[in-house]
């Protein structure tokens, strides 16, 4: 088993927008464990849920990156009100002087999107409330970060999405607005990295593979200790994985002094698992899009052999 990049990015200031639960949770912990010093936002608090009405906490992720060896701060904050997204990042220079990396994973969209639902049966106000959330917010958040980030030489931009650009290019991906919200965002990560190559920094689209959230195994009725039970109802869930593993891949890519050379990609938790060595909680490597591909959508047997 891989351990986390210890003190790799000691120094380093972080901020992952979306980090109350999830990947965002995952990621804001990989990065505090490699050292840094991470700003977590969202809306869940102790005080108040957002709409999803779950029970994580901003605060329980900023203890957790604490734990792990960083220093996590949280800071509520919508990402739709420009005026706290720019508050927010007025904090982190007042108080860093620097921000190095940005994770937009910023969603909220589960109970929006409603599958295989044509958009003229779709509920429009959920499917534009969830364009909203998916997307403006992203360009909300980078508009005022940038400056920040472009302070030092070396900046990265992580956009989380949902399927690589390959994958997502050819399938519809679960509904009209579902589609339309990550295939934005990984043209975001595209553009950016136009805008931010030049400057001396970089964009990259990232997404996990069939990520083990706290939702879904709520979904699916199991914990992150009994996951495996789900199987016997949905086999292909084997080939699923932590948020730990795609935020060792964003800490990776953090450390990596040649990061630039992935400008403007699309990229994978599986993919950078091959590359930088790091490992899934428990040791494996699911590289889930190659398995979608090839077994998943092939129609064959479940079966990861080969691929965790």
């Amino acid at each position: 088993m891989s351990e986390p990049l210890q003190d790799t990015l000691r120094g380093r200031i972080a901020l992952v927008a979306g980090a109350t639960r999830g990947a965002g949770r995952g990621i804001a912990v990989e990065l505090g464990a490699a050292g840094a010093t991470v700003y977590v936002t969202g809306r869940s608090t102790r005080e108040r849920r957002s709409e999803y009405d779950r029970p994580e906490t901003l605060e329980d992720t900023a203890d957790l990156v604490t734990a792990a060896g960083g220093r996590g701060i949280a800071v509520p904050t919508d990402h739709l009100v420009p005026s706290e997204v720019q508050a927010l990042v007025a904090r982190i220079a007042d108080e860093q002087g620097r921000l190095d990396v940005l994770v937009n994973d910023i969603w909220g969209g589960e109970h929006l999107f409603q599958w295989d639902t044509p958009v003229w049966e779709h509920d429009l106000d959920k499917g534009l409330r969830l364009l909203r959330l998916a997307v403006e917010t992203h360009a909300v958040t980078s508009h005022f970060a940038m400056p920040l980030l472009l302070r030092r030489p070396g900046g990265l931009v992580v956009e989380m999405t949902d399927g690589t650009a390959e994958y997502n290019r050819d399938r519809y991906r679960v509904s009209f607005f579902y589609d339309l919200a990550k295939s934005s965002v990984l043209r975001m990560a595209f553009a950016l990295g136009q805008e931010l190559g030049p400057r001396g920094a970089t964009a990259v689209a990232l997404t996990p593979g069939w990520l083990r959230s706290e939702i879904m195994l709520d979904t699916f009725g199991v914990t992150e200790d009994t996951w495996r039970d789900a199987l016997e109802r949905v086999p292909h869930f084997g080939i699923s994985e932590t948020p730990s593993y795609v935020g060792r891949a964003v800490a990776a890519l953090a450390a990596d002094p040649d990061v630039a050379r992935w400008n403007g990609e699309s990229l994978s938790s599986g993919q950078l698992a091959q590359v930088y060595g790091f490992t899934d909680r428990d040791g494996s490597r699911p590289d889930a899009w190659r398995y979608l591909v090839e077994v998943q959508d092939a129609d064959k047997p479940a079966d990861t052999t080969g691929y965790r």
